[in-house]
């Protein structure tokens, strides 16, 4: 059902030669580009006109309006199961805590005497969230894209999700309800490349967005790098992963459970275990067989994942291997289920998120931890970051310099312009002092 792979033994390589070894999910965002162009280039040129033609043809319905009436957002919620609301709230409020103490304070440094430097934090004006509609619904995700930029002072937050025929052309009604819970009224009813083109372009319903984030296919993966440079995106998001990292203290059936809970997403996803415990890699993969009958998606989602080629059982020598291999992997979801896990996950320098030890599995962050899942894959974990506050957040240094605190420099700044070739910009500083440079310190 997966396979193995063996870096016991010899030295591990280093760098890209190491990451060669590793699995991973073929993901050709470049391709994907060539066929969302026309899409993108459609929504610009005819609106909202083009968002209804494409959701009858990709989602199976034809709409009256892109928009979604903010009745149908209050009857998603009344009509919401009491369990699943108590349980959207619990997430909201754990997110609220966590994302409420990443809010960044203006603060001013004092260079000099009279001369100092503010940086203020301004939030984007406009943002455009996704919350993804295709094989599952995803109101955690609402809840993942809309309380960090809430948190950060977004003005203005707008949120799109597929169109689902099965009810009448709205997105899922559980998304629709998230939203109402958190107070998001601007909902409209777009999916894939064709809702990140309403939010670069604009439409006549829809005003342009500043940024676009959120989880997606491929096909939103290519339209954010068609609209980059137009508009900020939080990543380029691929197929889910998990890796976890591994000794023979860990419990068999807990790690089994996670690696099909990651390869229930998407036939893409991968699920990877790292180990020095062969005893353990077996003992996985003995459970593997009777947790997957017993679930649901096995034909069409956990098998070809687990099977696929982003999927293995990665063999090491011990955990200071292992931790070179999961830090060359930079998993999305990284499990440490060693001895002494903390001290281990402390080591780790390149992973979205981190989960220590037996009972902090990744199905808890996804949901109620009160962090972020909009976390970054493909190994972009070695430069990214997940989505956070500081995700909707601009830094702005503010410059403010007396007269005598620029003589005290001006010097300097001449010296430097010359030294680039660049005298108009030492003339800049000149002027202002009837042409003779003062001497400064």
């Amino acid at each position: 059902m997966i396979s193995r792979i063996d870096l016991r033994g010899d030295a591990l390589p280093e760098g890209p030669a190491l990451r060669d070894l590793l699995p991973r999910a073929d993901f050709d965002v470049q391709a994907a580009l060539e066929k969302v162009r026309p899409i993108c280039e459609a929504v610009h040129h005819r609106g909202d006109a083009a968002l209804i033609d494409f959701a009858e043809k990709f989602d199976g319905v034809r709409l009256e309006s892109v928009r979604v009436p903010a009745r149908a957002l209050t009857d998603a919620l009344a009509a919401l199961d009491p369990a699943v609301r108590a349980a959207l709230e619990e997430s909201i409020r754990r997110a609220r805590m966590v994302h409420r103490a990443q809010r960044r304070t203006t603060h001013t440094t004092q260079v000099v005497p009279g001369g100092s430097v503010t940086e203020k934090w301004v939030p984007v004006e406009r943002v455009g969230l996704y919350a993804p509609g295709g094989r599952s619904v995803y109101p955690s995700s609402v809840i993942m894209n809309v309380v960090p930029a809430q948190e950060a002072g977004v003005p203005s937050i707008a949120l799109a999700s597929p169109a689902q025929a099965e009810f009448g052309g709205l997105p899922h009604p559980t998304i629709l309800a998230a939203c109402a819970l958190l107070g998001v009224d601007e909902v409209y009813a777009a999916g894939g490349a064709t809702a990140v083109a309403m939010f670069a372009h604009g439409t006549e319903s829809c005003p342009p967005a500043n940024m676009v984030t959120g989880p997606g296919n491929i096909w939103v993966a290519a339209a954010k790098r068609y609209f980059t440079g137009k508009i900020g995106i939080d990543a380029e998001a691929g197929p889910t992963e998990i890796a976890v990292l591994a000794d023979d203290t860990a419990d068999p059936a807990h790690v089994a459970a996670d690696l099909i809970s990651q390869a229930e997403h998407d036939p893409l996803a991968a699920a990877v275990l790292v180990t020095d415990s062969v005893e353990l890699a077996d003992a996985v993969e003995k459970e593997l067989e009777p947790q997957v009958a017993a679930t649901k998606h096995i034909e069409d989602r956990i098998r070809p994942a687990l099977a696929g080629r982003q999927s293995a059982i990665v063999l090491v020598d011990g955990v200071e291997e292992g931790l070179r291999v999961v830090d060359a992997y930079g998993a999305e979801h990284l499990e440490i289920q060693t001895a002494d896990a903390a001290a281990v996950a402390d080591r780790v320098r390149n992973a979205g998120a981190i989960f220590i030890g037996p009972w902090a599995p990744v199905s808890l962050g996804d949901y109620a931890a009160g962090s972020n899942h909009v976390l970054p894959t493909g190994g972009c974990a070695c430069h990214s970051s997940g989505l956070s506050v500081q995700s909707f957040l601009r830094g702005i240094h503010i410059v403010d310099y007396t007269k005598d605190a620029l003589a005290d420099v001006a010097h300097h700044v001449v010296t430097l312009a010359e030294a680039e070739d660049l005298p108009a910009h030492g003339a800049a500083i000149k002027a202002r002092f009837g042409w003779k440079v003062p001497e400064g310190k």
